[in-house]
Parts: C-alpha cells; sequence; structure tokens
C-alpha cells in the first residue's frame, strides 16, 4: 500500500481557529529589584540561575533580589524575567583622544560598576581624503584590563562631520553598550595603538567613573507608569504569573504602599503578587496578632510563612531570607506536575534540601494563619493530606469567596489570560462564530480534563461574542462574555473580554444566566429572547 511518506508526500496538519488557544506558561516569575548589573527597567527572561549571572552579575550583598532568583530556581523554577531598578547609578564613560588635542566621549548605557567596556578605533578601508571617518569597535569584557569579550559591537565609516552630534547619535542610536557623551570633536578619533607592539590593534578602557547608586526606596520600586520604570516596566511583557519583589534590604522591608500599587498592577496584568512576611513576624504568634494591624489585604497576592534559611554563598553560612523566590520556585514545579486547579487534589508542595523554614508553626496555629491569609511553608510531605488549601491575603475582603483560595484564583486568572491572549490576534479579523469556535473548544479542552469538577458540560461554562463590524477595520470591537462554575453550585464567575485596535480590556461582570445553554446572534447570554444584563466590576477577574 502506497502511503503520502513513501510518495515523498508531506501531510501537516492545518491549525483551525478552534484549536489556537493555548494555555499561558504557568508559574512564570517577574523580579523586580536592584542588581550587579544588566539592562536597566528593560524586563529581561532568564532560563536558570547561569543566565542570570550572566546578564546580571549573580549574588550581591547590598540586593536580595539575586538570592531570591537563586532560590526559585533552586526549588524548580525554570522561566524569570527581571527587571533592574537602580537610584542614582551612574555610567561610565570612554574616552578615545582625537587628533587635535579634544576627545571623542561615550557613556555606558548600562549604569553602575560592572559594566567594563573598551573600545578600539581604525581606519581600516577608509579613502585616503575622508579625514573625518573611522571605524569603531566596542567590546563588553567579563572584567576590566581583561580580553574575555562577552559582547562586541562594529561600526563602519562613523564619521565626525566637523563636530556635529547628530550622525554619530543616529549611527550609535542603536548601540546596545554605549551612547554620545558630550561634544563631538572636530577632528576624527585617533587609531588605537597597542603600547607593547605599536601596531594598531589596541583598546581603550572605560574609566572606573561608575556608580552603583543607593538602596532602593519604595518609590524606585514602584516607578512611573508613563516612563515604564520600576513595575511598570513590565508593561511590555505579554504576560507573568507571579511577581517578586524582594525586601529592600536584609533590616527593612518593602511598603505598604508598594504592596498595593504592585497588587494592582498584578489585577491588571491577571497575576499574582507574592508577598513575604514582615522581618517583625519571628513566631506564628506574632504573625497572627500583625497582620491584624497590617493594613493589607488583596485577593490578588498570597503569602506564605516564615522566612527559610538558606546558605548564603558569599558569607558561607546560613542566613534568614524572605520565601517568595523559593515559593515561586516551588510552586513553578507542582504545577509542572498537576495544573493549579488540581492543587487540592497532589501532594502539598514543599522546599528543596537546603531550604527550611526558620521557625516552626504548632499545628494548632494553623487554622488561624490560614484564615487570616496566611499558607505554612513545609520542608518535608506531612504524613496526612493537606487539610487547608493554599490561601489569597484577601482574608474576608475577597470579591467573591473563591477568590479567598489561591489555586481557584490562580485557576480563574490563568483561563481568562489565555483566552484573551489566544484571541487577541485574529478576533479582530475573523468573524464572531470562528472566536466562539475556538473559545468553546478551549474551554472543553479543560472540562474534559475536570477543570470544572464535576459539572456537567451544561453547566460548566459559557461563551458569548459579540461584535461592532464599523466601516473602520481599526476600530472595529469584539467583546468576549465567558464564564465558569463556581466552587458553590449555580454560581458562575464571568468575565468580559474587549479587544479594540491594539489594545485589550478584561473585566469581572455579573451575567443573569438561565440555566439551559445560551442562545441567539453571537451566543450572549440571553433571557425571554432578549439578550441578558451584564455588570461591569473592575479591571481583571
Amino acid at each position: 500500500m502506497a502511503t503520502p511518506s513513501s510518495l515523498g508526500i508531506q501531510v501537516q496538519e492545518e491549525r483551525g481557529p478552534h484549536r489556537s488557544i493555548e494555555s499561558l506558561a504557568p508559574a512564570r516569575t517577574a523580579f523586580v529589584g536592584r542588581t550587579l548589573r544588566g539592562p536597566e527597567n528593560r524586563p529581561t527572561p532568564v532560563q536558570s540561575f547561569a543566565d542570570f549571572q550572566q546578564t546580571f552579575g549573580g549574588l550581591w550583598q547590598p540586593s536580595l533580589l539575586g538570592y531570591a532568583v537563586e532560590h526559585f530556581f533552586d526549588n524548580g523554577g525554570r522561566e524569570a524575567l527581571i527587571v533592574r531598578v537602580v537610584n542614582g547609578a551612574r555610567a561610565a564613560t570612554l574616552t578615545l583622544p582625537a587628533q587635535d588635542g579634544a576627545a571623542l566621549v561615550l557613556q555606558a548605557l548600562r549604569p553602575g560598576t560592572r559594566e567594563y567596556l573598551r573600545a578600539s578605533v581604525d581606519y581600516d578601508n577608509i579613502a585616503a581624503d575622508a579625514l573625518d571617518e573611522f571605524n569603531l569597535t566596542i567590546q563588553r569584557v567579563a572584567a576590566h584590563a581583561t580580553a574575555r569579550v562577552e559582547y562586541q559591537e562594529t561600526f563602519r565609516n562613523l564619521s565626525v562631520c566637523g563636530g556635529t552630534a547628530a550622525a554619530l547619535d543616529a549611527a550609535l542610536g542603536a548601540s546596545e553598550l554605549v551612547r554620545l557623551f558630550g561634544p563631538v570633536p572636530r577632528t576624527r578619533p585617533r587609531r588605537t595603538v597597542d603600547p607593547a607592539t605599536g601596531q594598531a590593534s589596541g583598546f581603550i578602557h572605560s574609566s572606573p567613573d561608575g556608580d552603583d547608586g543607593d538602596v532602593l526606596t519604595d518609590y524606585d520600586l514602584i516607578g512611573s507608569a508613563v516612563e515604564h520604570t520600576g513595575v511598570f516596566a513590565l508593561d511590555g511583557v505579554d504576560h507573568f504569573s507571579f511577581l517578586v519583589i524582594p525586601p529592600l534590604s536584609r533590616e527593612a522591608d518593602l511598603g505598604v504602599a508598594t504592596l498595593i500599587v504592585a497588587a494592582r498592577y498584578c489585577r491588571q496584568r491577571n497575576a499574582m503578587l507574592l508577598v513575604d512576611p514582615p522581618l517583625g513576624w519571628q513566631t506564628a504568634d506574632e504573625a497572627l496578632a500583625g497582620i491584624a494591624a497590617w493594613g493589607f489585604a488583596s485577593e490578588d497576592a498570597f503569602m506564605y510563612f516564615p522566612r527559610i534559611l538558606a546558605h548564603d554563598k558569599l558569607r558561607g553560612r546560613f542566613e534568614t531570607f524572605a520565601p517568595s523566590g523559593a515559593v515561586a520556585g516551588m510552586l513553578a514545579r507542582s504545577e509542572a506536575i498537576a495544573p493549579a486547579w488540581a492543587a487540592a487534589e497532589i501532594e502539598e508542595p514543599v522546599l528543596r534540601p537546603g531550604y527550611r523554614p526558620s521557625c516552626l508553626v504548632p499545628e494548632r496555629l494553623r487554622g488561624g494563619l490560614a484564615k487570616a491569609g496566611i499558607n505554612v511553608l513545609q520542608a518535608v510531605r506531612p504524613s496526612t493530606p493537606p487539610m487547608l488549601p493554599a490561601r489569597t491575603l484577601a482574608a474576608a475582603h475577597a470579591g467573591a469567596a473563591d477568590w479567598q483560595h489561591l489555586a481557584t484564583r490562580r485557576f480563574a486568572l490563568s483561563l481568562v489570560a489565555s483566552i484573551a491572549a489566544g484571541t487577541r490576534e485574529f478576533a479582530l479579523k475573523l468573524p464572531y462564530q470562528f472566536v466562539e469556535m475556538q473559545v468553546r473548544a478551549y474551554l472543553e479542552h479543560l472540562y474534559e480534563a475536570r477543570s470544572f469538577g464535576d459539572r456537567s458540560r451544561d453547566d460548566a461554562f459559557f461563551v458569548g461574542v459579540d461584535t461592532e463590524d464599523e466601516a473602520d477595520p481599526e476600530a472595529r470591537r469584539v467583546v468576549l462574555i465567558v464564564g465558569f462554575a463556581a466552587c458553590r453550585r449555580g454560581d458562575y464567575h464571568s468575565f468580559r473580554i474587549t479587544h479594540a485596535g491594539a489594545s485589550t480590556q478584561i473585566e469581572s461582570v455579573t451575567v443573569n444566566r438561565l440555566r439551559h445553554r445560551p442562545d441567539g446572534p453571537g451566543d450572549i447570554p440571553r433571557v425571554n429572547g432578549r439578550a441578558a444584563p451584564v455588570h461591569g466590576g473592575r479591571n481583571g477577574p
């Protein structure tokens, strides 16, 4: 029998619109804080602690972010996003002497004392009468005065153009290493000569005038929504699951203002903020007493207690650390085995060997801690299945009873974010029937995986899609209403996802839905032949 492969024919299954949605990567964790080196306010993905060391310099005693990232990967984390924030840091300069006694001065793009650059000037393949032109090679090296190159850029046929900065600014505008600093000399830089051989193969190293800046403040970490700094540097990231902001220092906690802004930002991004227990909570009794007067509660944040003991490689001894990095890695490892909605059905995640809680939590206090929204870290698996599911920090302030539970909250965030991301590309281009087909197929897949418990298919979820087909395609809006069963039978969590132009908005809504399947155009839930009322809520689920 002839087969397609034996005839030399390649058969490839076409991906239809009903198969386009995929769940976003679970437990992708964003870290915001101070690092030894690296790009400033630019989210950078790393897949291991070695990647972090390569780009951001590794562990650094004045900052806890490096330790949090190390704990994350040690406990099973797979992907992190790093946002470097600085406070008053200054970049080093690199001076290239010109022929008229002046100099062309460049400044490193990345601030700090650990950005080691060197540059070389040559006139290779430049016409003899082109006296304003030169070639420039810039390298980042591993350490000062070494030849171990980490990154290199070469610019051909640059010109000083009689001392104007426009041409050089344009040429160096795409550089990942330097920017023009100060005036341009009237003559081109001198050829760089190796002082030992006298050959035109030497390098000039950057000056030791960089500065690492001061310890971060809450204002530095919050940053600016307009300038996309601090937490808001994550605006350009497609998605993340957790946000970790390590303490300001070993002796100072984050301020409540930072927690409030970060939790609100997580709501907008369908993510969860991982909050560290304050330094003053040394025992479970102190945690119970402290949280009552703490002044922070949010269904978009959660906490694990107590802090952890881990080996500090720089100090050579065990130290107490904030636990959020390790917790994010621990949850990422758990989700690689089973999804968030099955958290109650699998073994409770625990810290890996080498990490342990800084204090013991008596069994008699665990119920009170859970009621207050504080989860307890484990170093070994309990002999009996966990009786207390992980909680958010909503306590009694949750918008819905389900949002007090971490697994339910995270499942809702993942579901809605995946649908929004999966439909964004083509929702404005295809008929609404295809969009509905795609969303329904994704929810059917979750249903088959028992994501909605033992609900019947009709009661597990519903989908509605509506469009506004303006003459201008760029003005078209697509509105999705998605609902799925809450823990209490008869209740639903419903969300409105609006695609318009380049923006997507997600809101929690209340939908008056009959027990039967929705009907009508676009499958918007309907009551007595009329579109069901939809009441808007806050941004995000």
